[in-house]
């Protein structure tokens, strides 16, 4: 039963720290409220291995993502932590906290709304993408989009003609 009862406190430990991961890109968030933390767990010999997921496949904030992580579990006595990256299933916005849509929000982010949903092939489409997209600042729905691509690439630029602002908005995905 000691085993057991070890297995389970080394996972609250675990989940606890690499729960105050946050994002590079978007450190008002954590691992956890962006969705990107899958899971943390105890493997056969006793190694804590977390697992992430990309929001994109080509995300250059994984690389600092899984290090900040592994650094995080190694501070907190968990020597042979190791970071598994799993790209199934996809990453979605959907898995963005509550908690974190309103931080996102709270700092100027539009959050994404609902990500699109497909049952089949995705179609190409060449037009600007539509979404519904609210300003931050003052709630105004009279926005424009700036540009497709923000300070990240998960993020598009938009300016709101209501309150003139700009502000970023994450992408539905």
């Amino acid at each position: 039963m000691a085993d057991v009862a070890e297995r389970a406190e080394t996972l609250v430990r675990a989940w606890a720290a690499a729960s105050r991961v946050v994002d590079p890109e978007l450190p008002m968030l954590t691992l956890v409220d962006l969705g990107v933390l899958r899971d943390v767990d105890v493997d056969g010999d006793g190694a804590v291995v977390a697992a992430i997921t990309p929001t994109y496949s080509g995300c250059p904030a994984m690389a600092t993502m899984r290090d900040d992580l592994l650094r995080e579990l190694q501070d907190a006595g968990f020597a042979d932590a190791r970071i598994r990256v799993s790209l199934e299933p996809a990453w979605t916005s959907d898995w963005i906290t509550p908690e974190g849509r309103t931080a996102l929000a709270e700092a100027g982010i539009s959050p994404p709304g609902p990500a699109p949903r497909h049952g089949g092939p995705v179609a190409l489409r060449l037009g600007p993408t539509r979404r519904a997209v609210s300003c931050p600042q003052c709630g105004s729905d009279d926005v424009a989009l700036s540009s497709e691509f923000g300070s990240t690439a998960c993020k598009a630029m938009y300016r709101c003609r209501a309150c003139l602002e700009p502000f970023d908005h994450v992408k539905e995905i």
